[in-house]
């Protein structure tokens, strides 16, 4: 009989290798041996955002979090979902509630600010982007975002500034 732990396992190489749909069931039958294995669920809603089953993700990621609250993951790729969807104020209380988890990941604070960008909101959106710089100065992204805020800002010497370490950094977009 396979272990939950090994169908986890190669679930997570079939969805990292772009292959959710093969890993879905793998997750599946994972969580018919352990159903209250909030990482399990995790994964599969993971796989199924992959695939574009934005309900059944969602779904699965509030199995997840009524399971382990504290999963910050887990609230973050649902704020995710939210943001594609459109659904803004979601994504933003998503947001809030994965940094309430763990303050300290770049991704989030990127991605909230990309929301409050979105929206308009240019103060806010830059804070986000500096908190996410200062946790990991080189996470490319962030800097690329800080540098196009501040010069929607009109600050055009931070945007230069941001500019010259965007060009030092051997990192490409989407990258860490």
């Amino acid at each position: 009989m396979e272990s939950a732990a090994n169908l986890n396992n190669s679930g997570i190489a079939l969805t990292e290798a772009n292959r959710p749909f093969e890993a879905i069931p793998l997750f599946q039958k994972a969580l018919a041996i352990e159903p209250e294995n909030p990482l399990l669920w995790l994964n599969l809603g993971i796989a199924q955002q992959k695939t574009g089953d934005y309900p059944d993700a969602i779904e699965s990621f509030r199995r997840s979090i009524n399971i382990d609250d504290d999963l910050a993951e887990a609230w973050h790729s649902m704020g995710l979902i939210y943001y594609e969807m459109k659904e803004f104020e979601l994504a933003e209380e998503c947001y809030l509630c994965a940094l309430a988890r763990f303050e300290y990941d770049p991704k989030t604070w990127n991605n909230l600010g990309v929301l409050f960008f979105n929206k308009n909101n240019l103060e806010e959106a830059r804070n986000c982007f500096e908190r996410s710089v200062s946790i990991c100065p080189q996470y490319y992204d962030a800097i690329y975002n800080l540098r196009d805020t501040c010069r929607e800002l009109g600050d055009y010497r931070a945007a230069a500034e941001f500019e010259r370490v965007l060009s030092g950094l051997n990192i490409s977009p989407g990258g860490e």
